[in-house]
C-alpha cells in the first residue's frame, strides 16, 4: 500500500504522475531525451542501463518497465534482459556496453565510486565522451525514479507478462507522449 493516497489501478511512476501531473511533463520529457533521443548508443542500449541501474536499486517497477522495452527494442529477447540484471559481466552484449553498465553500477552506488580507470576502460572499449556522459546521466536519473517509485511505496504487477504491453509501447511510441501514458495505463 502507497504511503500516500494515489490513483487506484495506476502502478509505478504511472500513479505518482496522475497525483502530480506538472511534475510529469519534465520527467517524460527527460526519459524521452535520454532513452529515445539522438544518440549513437541505440535506445536499447540506453534502455539496458536504465534496467541495469533499476535492477542494483531493487526497483521492480522501473526494471521490469525499461526491461520489457530493452527486450523489445532486441525482438523481445527477455532472457538477455534477464542475463545482464544477473551478471553483464557473461551476458552477449559489447565489450563497450559492459564497460558502461560497470560505471552505472558505481553511479549506482555513489558517482564518487566511478574511478579514472572506469572511464579509461569504456573509452577503450570505444566508448565516446558523450556515450559515458549519457551513461552517468542515465543512471542518475533512474536513481532517483527508483527512489520515487519505492519511496513511496507504489504497487508494481508481478510476473513479466504484466510489463510486455507497457515495454512495447514505451519502445515504440516513447515517454513525452501523454497519449502514451494514457495507454501504457490501459496495460498495467
Amino acid at each position: 500500500m502507497a504511503h500516500i493516497t494515489l490513483p487506484e489501478g495506476l502502478p509505478g511512476i504511472i500513479g505518482l504522475m496522475a497525483f502530480r501531473p506538472e511534475v510529469a511533463a519534465p520527467m517524460r520529457e527527460l526519459s524521452e531525451f535520454l532513452l529515445r533521443g539522438p544518440n549513437s548508443l541505440t535506445s536499447a542500449e540506453r534502455e539496458i542501463i536504465a534496467t541495469y541501474t533499476s535492477s542494483q536499486n531493487g526497483c521492480y517497477f522501473c526494471q521490469m518497465g525499461h526491461g520489457a522495452a530493452a527486450a523489445h527494442h532486441l525482438g523481445g529477447n527477455l532472457e538477455l534482459i534477464d542475463q545482464v540484471k544477473r551478471d553483464f559481466q557473461t551476458a552477449p552484449i559489447s565489450s563497450k556496453l559492459k564497460a558502461l553498465l560497470a560505471i552505472a553500477g558505481h553511479v549506482q552506488k555513489g558517482g564518487k565510486h566511478v574511478t579514472p580507470e572506469d572511464i579509461e576502460r569504456a573509452r577503450q572499449m570505444g566508448a565516446t565522451d558523450l556515450e559515458i556522459h549519457d551513461t552517468v546521466l542515465i543512471a542518475a536519473a533512474f536513481c532517483m525514479y527508483n527512489r520515487y517509485v519505492d519511496g513511496l511505496a507504489t504497487s508494481a504487477p508481478r510476473g513479466p507478462e504484466a510489463y510486455l504491453a507497457m515495454g512495447a509501447r514505451l519502445a515504440e511510441q516513447g515517454y513525452a507522449n501523454s497519449a502514451t501514458t494514457a495507454a501504457v495505463e490501459s496495460t498495467v
